[in-house]
């Protein structure tokens, strides 16, 4: 069972990665870049390890994703 979820979440992983980088919105790259770290902090906590998964949570889908909207807000929205 495990590994099926494993499996499941790296796909996401590397599909959201996929979109982050293909969006021509700078908004909704920081919400699919958010939504990756959210992913893989649950791969941390599947793969047993729940202090680096809180750590990957808080920093990568919390504070960055803060940091870059701010920075978004102050900048131009779309890529030219």
């Amino acid at each position: 069972m495990i590994p099926y979820v494993q499996v499941l979440m790296l796909g996401g992983i590397v599909v959201s990665a996929f979109f982050a980088l293909r969006s021509k919105d700078l908004l909704v790259s920081v919400i699919i870049l958010a939504i990756m770290s959210l992913l893989l902090s649950i791969e941390f906590y599947i793969l047993q390890a729940p202090d680096v998964a809180i750590a990957e949570a808080a920093v990568g889908a919390g504070l960055s994703t803060a940091i870059y909207v701010i920075a978004i807000k102050n900048s131009s929205r779309w890529e030219k």
